[in-house]
């Protein structure tokens, strides 16, 4: 896990980084052992009140790829420096008008031993086509849970944090 200091070090670094006419909100930034993903609300744009839905998110969609293509060039330069700094992959996200989108992430592989009532859930869920395997119906679990349990996980982390701080404060090895 990382450390609460390790966190707001990359978030600071990011936050004295990153163009400021690239976020209409700081910077919301995720880092595992793996990645950094950095996610970037931008300006909504400006449609009429009476809009359909469907073309307000095709609209935001539209300002979501211009904004990919047109700072493609600079995010590379500033993944790169990131990336030689943290040791660890940059990726990039966007919302614009509550619409997500997550460019080019890392998709680690996982090693688990599952007991055969574990391994029946996901066969089920890959006989029913939820997904295409049981690499996938795990997957598809974990989100499902982080959906569920997102308040709980997030208690959890914190007093993690707290337990690593206690840690680092405590006689050296």
């Amino acid at each position: 896990m990382i450390t609460k200091e390790a966190l707001e070090r990359v978030r600071g670094w990011f936050a004295g980084r990153l163009p400021e006419d690239w976020r209409a909100a700081p910077a919301d930034i995720t880092v595992d052992r793996e990645e950094i993903t950095v996610r970037l609300t931008i300006p909504d744009v400006d449609l009429p009140a009476d809009t359909a839905e469907a073309e307000a998110d095709e609209a935001r969609a539209g300002r979501a790829k211009a904004f990919r293509e047109e700072t493609r060039e600079q995010r590379m330069k500033i993944a790169q420096e990131a990336q030689h700094r943290y040791e660890r992959k940059v990726s990039w996200g966007v919302s614009v008008g509550g619409r997500e989108e997550l460019w080019t992430h890392v998709s680690a592989p996982v090693m688990t031993r599952l007991r055969q009532p574990q391994r029946l859930v996901l066969d089920t869920l890959v006989e029913a086509g939820v997904a295409r395997s049981r690499s996938e119906a795990l997957a598809w679990c974990v989100r499902l849970v982080g959906q569920h349990e997102d308040e709980w996980l997030g208690e959890l982390r914190e007093a993690m944090g707290h337990v690593a701080d206690v840690r680092r404060k405590g006689p050296a090895a």
